[in-house]
């Protein structure tokens, strides 16, 4: 190995060269795997009321939340839950979404491969004191997104008989070509189904996690440009588009439970086919935020789109 002196731009810069290989370079940080949804997490007005729903009605497992004391946790699996926090003080938005968040293996890495693909990350990360690491960014229309590096050891969780899988989140976009530089270039989220009400164009554009199969969906609203909140949106409305599903084997099952657990109370709606050829049976939590029981496979041809990869595993 020799010591080379480089003159560059008036600098003088040192570098260490292999013999004929020509100056020797850092490689760039490369994507840790990333899996899995880890949660979603959502303003609650009167917490008492949400715990009702996820813990008699979804049948969750709650926990303390490390990352915020003031809310809580709602396990569906060991590293898998709804993060309930309690609506802020003059909080004047109709959004109940404070962000959504994927697993990680290695938060840092993580953290470091998106500095090097020019995506503003925080200093350092964030530690709870169950040993989970995590860091948040903002994606290009403002949606806080979190990867989270579970704890060494995820506390124990029961088998739900509803549903034990956060299958995917959802939340509004307006410019899905904006939103694909991140999720897609950066990412490297793979096209798994798109469609929507109209079959001349999709406007729920679903991509796979680049190493598992859970998903995220846009939920197209407005026009590209526009970021936000379009002022027209009702907060049903908005608590419809932005939302969570838990992977089920059976809808039918999945009703006949709740409707036997008296876990239906102040729902209208009963379980249907969607445009993804899947059956589906949408809830509301207190708050307005859908919670979506969906089957993991379809039942027949899907609208608009094939699917493009393999379904998610129970």
């Amino acid at each position: 190995m020799k010591r080379r002196t480089i003159t560059w731009c008036g600098l003088v810069l040192a570098a260490s060269v292999a013999s004929g290989s020509g100056i020797a370079r850092n490689p760039a940080p490369t994507r840790p795997p990333l899996a899995s949804v880890s949660h979603i997490a959502v303003y609650a007005r009167d917490p008492a009321r949400s715990e009702r729903f996820y813990v008699h009605d979804l049948g969750a497992v709650k926990r303390p939340d490390p990352e915020h004391p003031s809310g809580a946790r709602y396990y569906f699996a060991p590293t898998q839950f709804v993060e309930v926090l309690p609506l802020p003080p003059g909080h004047r938005s109709i959004n109940r979404l404070a962000h959504v968040a994927f697993n990680t293996a290695d938060a840092d890495a993580m953290r470091r491969y998106l500095a090097a693909q020019g995506v503003r990350v925080p200093a350092r990360l964030d530690r709870a004191a169950d040993g989970s690491r995590w860091f948040a960014v903002t994606d290009p229309e403002g949606t806080i997104v979190q990867f989270m590096q579970p704890p060494a050891t995820p506390p124990a969780v029961s088998l739900n008989p509803l549903s034990s899988h956060v299958m995917h989140v959802g939340f509004i976009v307006h410019d899905r070509a904006k939103q694909d530089r991140f999720y897609r270039d950066v990412l490297g989220f793979r096209p798994y189904w798109e469609g929507g009400m109209r079959d001349d164009r999709p406007t729920w554009i679903s991509l796979q996690l680049p190493d598992g199969r859970d998903w995220v969906e846009y939920m197209i609203v407005g026009t590209p440009g526009i970021q936000g909140i379009p002022r027209d949106m009702s907060a049903a409305d908005l608590g419809v588009l932005n939302h969570f599903a838990l992977g089920i084997p059976d809808a039918r099952a999945a009703y006949t439970l709740l409707w036997n657990g008296d876990r239906l109370a102040g729902q209208d709606q009963t379980p249907k086919i969607g445009r993804d050829a899947k059956w589906q049976l949408n809830l509301l939590d207190p708050d307005g935020t859908r919670a979506e029981l969906m089957e993991f496979h379809a039942i027949g041809k899907p609208c608009y789109s094939p699917f493009r990869a393999p379904d998610p595993e129970r």
